[in-house]
């Protein structure tokens, strides 16, 4: 779910790893374009603080220059594809370099989309030389609330483009319906599904600079250093081939 300042800054779990900054506020999938004025803010702190990457959501928060507490879902369509290229080309002009989109937690699908997520993500990437923040968290979660396979998703996306990897907790609501819905809430330790995904997205990808998040529902520093280091245990058993069979 999205929510908080428009910027955060973001630092890795391992001190070799570049710091990056991490925008909520940018609004990829606006129709009405870009904030001209928050642009020029994102640029000015990329110019100060020099992050090794800088990342935004695929998705839309702004509407008539209001924004909303929430990064909501787009409708994956070829329209919505070509305002979102648009709006990333501007972004990378603007800032003179290239960021990297992070895939959405959703709840809910548009019926009109024509375009499955992660391919539409791919051309994103093809149209305007992007990379992609890998969420691993929000791939487990969209592939359990639409029925998706969550491993064919991540072996979808391109080697070479993914750049980093978030890893959080989530809720599992139970609804009326009796349907289950996931919620990415960053709240709680990541569970094991998700770290078996991650495993399998370092065997694709290769050691990518990693990052947990956990931003409700704070934990104890011990709790938060403790999932830190079973990332690193994976990251160390791609790098170094040690052996993290008992990490998850």
């Amino acid at each position: 779910m999205g929510g908080g300042t428009p910027l955060r800054y973001l630092e890795s779990i391992r001190a070799d790893y570049p710091i990056s900054l991490h925008g909520t506020g940018l609004s990829l999938g606006s129709a009405e374009g870009l904030d001209r004025v928050h642009l020029e803010r994102v640029r000015r702190v990329v110019e100060r603080i020099a992050p090794g990457l800088v990342s935004e959501h695929l998705s839309w928060s702004v509407v008539g220059g209001i924004y909303l507490a929430d990064l909501l879902p787009l409708p994956m369509t070829e329209e919505a594809l070509k305002v979102v290229c648009r709006n990333i080309d501007q972004v990378q002009t603007h800032l003179k370099r290239r960021i990297l989109i992070e895939n959405p937690s959703t709840y809910l699908q548009f019926r009109h989309s024509t375009i499955p997520e992660w391919e539409f993500l791919v051309a994103v990437i093809e149209r305007t030389g992007c990379g992609i923040l890998c969420d691993v968290n929000n791939i487990y979660v969209s592939a359990c609330n639409h029925g998706w396979q969550a491993s064919a998703y991540l072996a979808a996306l391109p080697r070479t483009a993914v750049c980093e990897i978030h890893l959080a907790g989530h809720t599992v609501r139970q609804l009326d319906n009796g349907r289950t819905l996931r919620i990415d809430d960053h709240g709680s330790r990541v569970v094991p599904e998700v770290w078996k995904l991650y495993a399998e997205a370092l065997a694709h990808f290769g050691p990518v600079p990693t990052l947990i998040e956990w931003d409700t529902n704070v934990p104890p520093l011990t709790v938060l250093l403790d999932e830190a280091a079973r990332a690193a245990v994976f990251l160390d058993e791609v790098e170094y081939g040690t052996n993290c069979a008992d990490a998850a």
